[in-house]
C-alpha cells in the first residue's frame, strides 16, 4: 500500500480553501447585483407613482373630470363652453403674413354650367367684395372658370346634374352661413342690367323683408303674378291680379310668396328651410316667418330679367331631351314635396295654424304653361 505524502494533503486543503473563497465571492457579487436591481426598480416604481399622483392632481385641480356642458355640440360636452365654436363660415384666409382680409357680410350662391358663363360673370359683377361667391357646378367643369378674376376668390363645389337645392342642403347649413346677414340663392339665367346688390339690401332692410326676391320681367311670359315687376312702387307684398286667382289674399302665390329662381333669405329665415326639393319649395317659404304677408316681398326698384335658359345639362347632352327630363323630375319632386308637407302637418297639427296649401291644381296649371311655352320657343 502506497503511503500518502504530506504535500498532497496540503495541496488538497489549499484547493478546497480556494473553491470555498471563490464561491463566497461569487455569491457576494450575485447578491449585490440583485440588491441594486431591486433598488432601481423601487425608484422607478416610486417615480411612476409620484408622476401619476402629480398628473391626477393636475387634472383634479382643474375640475376637468367634472366638466359636462349639455348645451355644447354633441360630442363636445366635456370641453369648457368658451372654447367651443358651434358655428363656422366660408371666409378665405390670406396666404401673406399680416395680410388684412375683409370678411364679407353676405353670400351669393349660384348653380352654374359653363354654357352660361357670360350670364354668371354679369351676375357676379353686380355683387361687391362684401359678398362671398359660391358656385355649384352641375356640369363638373371648374377650371374653365379661371378666366375670370373673381373666380380665384370664389368657392367652387362640383357634382354632376344636381340642383342648387341639393347643394344648399349639404353645403349651406345654417351654422355655416350664420356669419352672413343675407344669403342669395340664385339661378344662372338672370339678366342683371337693372340690379345692384347693395341697393337691393338697403331696400330689404328699409321694409323689413326676411325673405325676398327682385322683381322679374321676361320675354317668355313665365312669371307668377306675385313676382312680376310693378312700376309705381319700390316693393310689394301681395298680388293684385295676373294669372292667379286669389282665393285667399294672405296665402301663396298671392302673398307670402317668392320664387325659388332668385330668393334672398335673411340669416334668421334661412334656419328653417327643408331644402330637399326644388319646385314647390317656394310655396312653403311662408312657414319660415311669423307674419308672411308682411315679411315676404318682392323688390320692384331692383329687378332682373328671366332668360328661361336650359339648366342641369352638360355640353354633350341633347338639349330637348334633357329639358324634358329636368322638367319631369321637377314636377315629380313638387308633388312629392306637397305630399310630405301634408303628412307632416297632419301629424303635428296645431290649433289655429294656417291650413295646408293644396297645390295639385297649381302644379297642373304651371305644367301646362311650361309645356306650351317650350313648344312655342323650341
Amino acid at each position: 500500500m502506497k503511503a500518502v505524502r504530506k504535500g498532497d494533503i496540503l495541496q488538497e486543503k489549499l484547493q478546497f480553501l480556494l473553491k470555498t473563497l471563490f464561491s463566497l465571492l461569487l455569491g457576494y457579487f450575485i447578491g449585490l447585483s440583485i440588491r441594486r436591481n431591486f433598488e432601481v426598480q423601487s425608484v422607478i416604481l416610486y417615480s411612476s407613482s409620484q408622476n401619476y399622483n402629480t398628473e391626477f392632481q393636475f387634472f383634479y385641480s382643474r375640475n376637468i373630470s367634472q366638466i359636462y356642458v349639455a348645451t355644447n355640440p354633441r360630442g363636445a360636452e366635456r370641453l369648457p363652453p368658451k372654447i367651443v365654436e358651434a358655428k363656422s363660415d366660408f371666409y378665405l384666409c390670406g396666404c401673406v403674413e399680416n395680410e388684412i382680409v375683409k370678411k364679407p357680410n353676405n353670400l351669393l350662391a349660384l348653380a352654374v354650367g359653363i354654357r352660361q358663363k357670360e350670364f354668371v360673370n354679369q351676375i357676379v359683377s353686380k355683387f361687391s367684395e362684401d359678398f362671398t361667391i359660391m358656385l355649384f357646378h352641375y356640369d363638373g367643369k371648374v377650371n374653365e372658370w379661371d378666366q375670370f378674376e373673381w373666380s380665384q376668390r370664389a368657392i367652387h363645389i362640383s357634382a354632376l346634374r344636381q340642383t342648387k337645392w341639393w347643394y344648399a342642403k349639404r353645403f349651406l347649413h345654417p351654422d355655416i352661413v350664420a356669419a352672413y346677414e343675407y344669403i342669395f340663392i340664385w339661378d344662372e339665367d338672370l339678366g342683371v342690367e337693372n340690379f345692384n346688390a347693395l341697393e337691393y339690401i338697403k331696400l330689404v332692410k328699409k321694409y323689413g323683408l326676411e325673405i325676398s326676391q327682385p322683381a322679374v320681367t321676361s320675354d317668355r311670359g313665365l312669371i307668377w303674378g306675385m313676382t312680376k315687376r310693378r312700376l309705381d312702387v319700390e316693393i310689394h307684398r301681395e298680388n293684385k291680379g295676373g294669372l292667379q286667382i286669389c282665393s285667399n289674399p294672405f296665402l301663396p302665390p298671392c302673398a307670402g310668396f317668392v320664387e325659388i329662381m332668385a330668393p334672398v333669405f335673411s340669416r334668421n329665415s334661412w334656419n328653417c328651410n327643408d331644402l330637399v326639393h326644388g319646385w314647390g319649395l317656394d310655396f312653403a317659404f311662408w312657414r319660415c316667418v311669423e307674419t308672411p304677408h308682411e315679411e315676404i316681398g318682392v323688390v320692384d326698384a331692383q329687378w332682373v330679367k328671366h332668360m328661361v335658359l336650359p339648366t342641369l345639362q352638360s355640353e354633350s347632352d341633347d338639349g330637348k331631351q334633357a329639358r324634358r327630363q329636368v322638367r319631369a323630375r321637377s314636377f315629380t319632386e313638387w308633388k312629392e314635396f306637397e305630399k310630405r308637407m301634408e303628412e307632416a302637418e297632419k301629424q303635428h297639427s296645431t290649433k289655429g295654424k294656417i291650413s295646408t296649401l293644396h297645390l295639385t291644381e297649381r302644379i297642373s296649371e304651371w305644367e301646362k304653361k311650361m309645356t306650351a311655352a317650350e313648344k312655342h320657343h323650341l
